[in-house]
């Protein structure tokens, strides 16, 4: 039990028991965070989960985790693999800075990834992006190409809208504050039915914290709620330019599936493999939309079928 009288965070400490859940050992706990200023004038940075002892030139995978999670999310994934790697905090995520417009959209998101990757992972072979993530890996495919060589989409297309969305809207949207660790946890559990419990008390551990008053809020910027919604259904803006750059790219791409989200509709696959007849799909039958979470050794498994090619 995490109580908050008993709230001490060990960002690495906790890894053993994501191992524990695959039936893997954990032999090596080799993993650091790195900060990259990535604008000099506002000083705005981000963080990132730097996996292996690679230099960063022999790095070859980055994964960039979805709208209000963390790096963290693919501790599982990573443990899995066993391989050098980079997982982005998002701006306004995790650890990385908050920024001053709240404007948390795949094309600023991915202005910022890129002076990271320079810096973390210039030469990265696969970029998997998760949700926003996603849509953010996509936005970065047009502006750096030379960045996204091989792109997987877990669980995304930029046919999203609020009501693919509705659930995760619901979750992001709800309280700012809770009185204890156990509140916001009843809430996550709520919101999370493929999750085991213990998993969620970690990330809520990795997500959260509790502020000098007691009550605990979450780590991602609040601002950012529901400022991205149109009257037509949009959940963010520029969705209609990332199918456009999906259709104007040329790098592998792989769309994965959780079976048990709506998010990605049937009519989005169409447009997909429309776009982009050699597209790759691959369902992933136990899971909802956080893959990473629900079928971390399934989704590993992809990830690296997908580096051999």
């Amino acid at each position: 039990m995490t109580t908050d009288a008993t709230f001490s965070y060990d960002e690495f400490g906790m890894l053993h028991e994501n191992a524990s859940e695959m039936g893997l050992t954990l032999t090596s706990q080799n993993v650091r965070r790195e900060t990259v200023v990535v604008d000099f004038a506002t000083g705005q940075r981000v963080s990132a989960l730097v996996w292996g002892e690679a230099s960063p030139q022999d790095v070859e995978l980055v994964l960039i985790h979805g709208g209000a999670q963390n790096a963290h999310t693919w501790d599982s994934v990573a443990i899995a693999l066993g391989c050098p790697l980079v997982a982005i905090d998002m701006p306004g995520h995790g650890h990385s800075d908050h920024r001053h417009d709240h404007a948390y959209w795949p094309d600023e998101n991915a202005r910022a990834i890129e002076v990271a990757l320079r810096s973390l992972c210039p030469a990265p072979r696969l970029v998997v992006g998760m949700s926003l993530g996603g849509l953010t890996s996509i936005a970065l495919s047009a502006i750096a190409p030379d960045l996204v060589r091989s792109l997987l989409l877990v669980d995304v297309t930029p046919g999203v809208d609020s009501e693919k969305a509705k659930t995760i809207h619901q979750f992001i949207d709800g309280p700012q504050y809770f009185d204890s660790f156990e509140q916001i946890l009843e809430r996550t559990v709520m919101f999370n039915p493929t999750r085991s419990e213990r998993s969620l008390r970690r990330g809520i551990m990795h997500n959260a914290a509790p502020d000098a008053d007691g009550r605990w809020r979450w780590r991602y910027d609040l601002p950012r709620r529901g400022t991205g919604a149109g009257a037509d259904g949009s959940v963010l803006p520029g969705l209609a330019n990332l199918w456009q750059a999906i259709g104007a790219s040329t790098m592998p791409l792989t769309l994965a599936r959780g079976a048990k989200s709506p998010v990605v509709s049937e009519e989005d696959v169409s447009e997909l493999l429309r776009l982009r007849p050699n597209a790759g799909v691959h369902i992933f039958d136990d899971a909802g939309h956080s893959i990473q979470g629900d079928s971390p050794v399934e989704l590993s498994r992809l990830i690296t079928e997908m580096l051999a090619r």
